[in-house]
């Protein structure tokens, strides 16, 4: 997603020959690394399905392992002539990010926080200051001693105890989101001799620092399941304190703001549910704030003697804010605060002592809408500039304070954290990400939001960014980028190494298709279960009006995607693959009836609300007309870069092998295909900070080759 050129310089493009060029010997069908075929068939509903490579989820096989190692040697083979672009690729993109580098610091019970990275280390450290930032500092932890020895290091969780005196933490070595949690005593600097596997990483503390609640996962699918207490002085014992027994949802712990609440929140998809405790009775039980009910999802916050609640309750798809007593917090006592607005999505409320911030979403945009608890000011928003960008509320720990700290990033500005004063309504800069490019100018690129026709007669959004100067003549590279699921939002935002493309001629596009809730819950609603065709055909649809409006052509458009987004890529590229030059996918779901059907995989049975269960017809009906393995048809596909990560717990290795094996099978094309496992890595690639810019560069090498640029 990352240098080169003087303020106004524009580099023209040359269109030379594919760098990509194969040694003859290489093209031998016996260098491809075709996969076994292993016949297994498949029967659900009266149906078969034939699955050949159904063998590659024999997880450590010497065969699977083997076959993915050849595929890795494949790709480094074919590309080996390009190995010193992606290594200049590479400097580049990590030349523009400050080595020596510190967050925004942010003070909490008497103490300054800061994140910061040294030159040449992969990982941050985390320090604390007592009162002042001009006292000395304390190393809380130092993850680049913490990660030696480990091809994969993460940590988690750091959460310090109201006392000040311990910190819980949790790290994953091997990238599958299992986190072993510690305690550290900052006295002594020492982790107490006693460790907690297989957990998420969250926790929350009890108002006497002795007591704290963590989450356990189930070992086999991964679900988030149990939440146990333990006490540090008594290291050995933990007691269960909940145990979520539905397979279809997940569990958490955390603190109300105020810290004077402990949650224990349960969620599917389309359900939620919350527990409350008082954190200065930790042995107490837990009290239910409202049991589930289907359909009924609502988040809370705590504000003096009320619970502040975002719900959908009373067909408020767009959410408004309810308020209840602590002591009956129960449905039947629910009052409206903010009503339901159906051109405006409420996200999230964020309380404070004299005020209280409304995150909203309006066609498409953030807006943060200041109010008062006692109308001592009338409601506003905080001014925000441009046509498309991200803007959210950042961490504001401190209740008793005016100022609030937000987060604002386009596509051409780099991101700011601001700290507002809400009375005086001013701002400062308290960080903005330093872009360590001399030529880099804001102003020398160019971002606009515009609306393709969907064939069903709905508008789609699309954030584009180019650098000034290009011409809409139908021959510009241009990346297109798409999820469109759980309605999860890609709000366009800035990338230092996306400069990489900008600069040299590309244009890059976000597709905010139906599946997110970019314009409010319906867009999410209507690309989900036996409607997520309109994710796909919402991408395809976009595709088709970038290249009509001229921003690009067949043979210069690019798609990517990843996890949910590699699904996307996926159906897209079996309906209209006439429509890419090339397509990446990332850790893609692209194996969808067979893992649907597998409640033992992590997520499964979770995401039945998304996907529908398949082990319903109408369900399963409606995956078979999209599962990208189960759709792979004898014909011509563009060039094709896969990634897969071998300790993925979310998308496992084999769904992007099983798929890449079969397409090899079925492909009647010459184009490039590359499949890469990371085989120290999970879900999210690489740890480092740099080596995940080289995953980047990867990726990058494999579009600009394309398009024979090789400067």
């Amino acid at each position: 997603m990352k240098k080169i050129f003087a303020t106004f310089f524009f580099l023209t493009i040359i269109f030379s020959c594919n760098l990509f060029e194969i040694d003859p010997k290489q093209k031998n069908m016996n260098n491809i690394p075709f996969a076994k075929k292993i016949k297994v068939i498949h029967k659900e509903h009266n149906y078969t399905r034939e699955d050949n490579y159904f063998w590659l989820k024999n997880r450590d096989d010497k065969d699977v392992i083997e076959y993915l190692e050849k595929e890795n040697n494949y790709y480094k083979n074919q590309t080996k002539n390009q190995k010193e672009f992606k290594e200049n690729l590479f400097l580049e993109m990590k030349s523009r990010i400050k080595k020596n580098d510190t967050s925004a610091p942010y003070f909490y019970n008497d103490y300054w926080y800061i994140t910061r990275y040294e030159k040449g280390k992969e990982y941050p450290i985390y320090t604390r200051k007592k009162e002042s930032l001009n006292s000395k500092e304390e190393i809380l932890f130092d993850c680049n001693e913490m990660a030696k020895g480990y091809d994969y290091f993460s940590l988690v969780g750091i959460n310090v105890s109201p006392d000040n005196t311990k910190v819980i933490y949790a790290i994953d070595v091997n990238s599958r989101r299992k986190y072993s949690m510690y305690v550290k005593d900052l006295k002594t600097k020492k982790s107490l001799n006693f460790s907690i596997k297989n957990t998420s990483g969250g926790s929350a503390w009890a108002a006497d620092s002795k007591h704290f609640f963590y989450v356990k996962k189930n070992p086999k699918t991964l679900r988030t399941e149990k939440i146990y207490r333990r006490n540090i002085n008594d290291r050995k014992k933990e007691f269960l304190v909940y145990h979520e027994k539905d397979s279809t949802y997940s569990t958490y712990v955390s603190s109300s703001k105020s810290r004077k609440f402990i949650f224990i929140s349960s969620y599917s998809t389309l359900t939620s549910e919350h527990r409350y405790l008082n954190s200065s009775k930790p042995l107490n039980k837990f009290n239910l704030i409202q049991s589930r009910i289907n359909g009924l999802e609502y988040d809370v916050k705590h504000y003096k003697n009320n619970f502040y609640i975002l719900t959908n309750h009373d067909n408020s798809f767009n959410n408004k804010i309810v308020k209840t007593s602590i002591k009956n917090p129960g449905i039947a006592n629910w009052e409206n605060f903010i009503d339901h607005q159906e051109d405006i999505l409420i996200e999230d409320i964020d309380v404070f002592d004299n005020f209280y911030i409304i995150s909203e979403r309006r066609n498409g945009l953030n807006k943060l809408l200041v109010k008062s608890w006692n109308n001592s000011f009338d409601d506003y928003y905080i001014p925000m500039k441009g046509e498309t960008y991200s803007s959210y509320v950042g961490y504001n720990p401190q209740f008793n304070s005016n100022k609030l700290r937000y987060i604002f990033s386009s596509l051409v500005s780099p991101r700011t954290v601001y700290e507002y004063d809400v009375l005086k309504k001013s701002k400062k800069v308290l960080k903005k990400n330093k872009v360590l490019d001399k030529t880099f100018n804001e102003s020398n690129y160019i971002e606009k939001r515009i609306w393709a026709n969907s064939r069903d007669g709905l508008k789609i959004p699309i954030s584009i960014v180019h650098k000034k100067g290009i011409r809409l003549n139908g021959k510009n590279p241009l990346l297109q980028y798409g999820y469109g699921s759980y309605g999860s939002t890609i709000d366009p935002s800035f990338s230092s190494t996306r400069l990489t493309l900008l600069n040299r001629g590309f244009i890059f596009a976000i597709s905010h298709i139906r599946g997110s809730e970019y314009l409010g819950r319906n867009w999410y609603e209507g690309g989900k279960l036996l409607k997520k065709w309109n994710t796909f055909n919402d991408f395809i649809d976009c595709s088709k009006f970038l290249i009509e409006n001229k921003y690009t052509s067949e043979n210069n458009l690019h798609a990517y995607g990843g996890s949910a987004g590699g699904l996307l890529m996926g159906v897209v590229l079996n309906k209209n693959p006439e429509l890419y030059s090339s397509v990446i996918a990332s850790v893609p779901f692209v194996d969808v009836i067979t893992t649907m059907l597998d409640d033992k995989i992590p997520l499964t049975t979770s995401e039945y609300d998304e996907w529908g269960n398949p082990n319903n017809k109408k369900y399963y009906d409606y995956m078979k007309s999209y599962s990208p393995y189960d759709n792979i048809e004898k014909k011509r596909y563009p060039n094709l870069f896969v990634t897969a990560g071998y300790h993925d717990s979310q998308v496992q290795y084999w769904e992007p092998a099983k798929w890449v094996a079969k397409l090899r099978e079925f492909k009647t094309d010459d184009n490039l295909l590359f499949f890469k496992t990371n085989m120290k890595a999970g879900h999210s690639g690489a740890s480092g900070r740099y080596s995940s810019i080289y995953e980047i560069a990867e990726k990058y090498s494999f579009l600009l080759s394309l398009e024979g640029i090789n400067n």
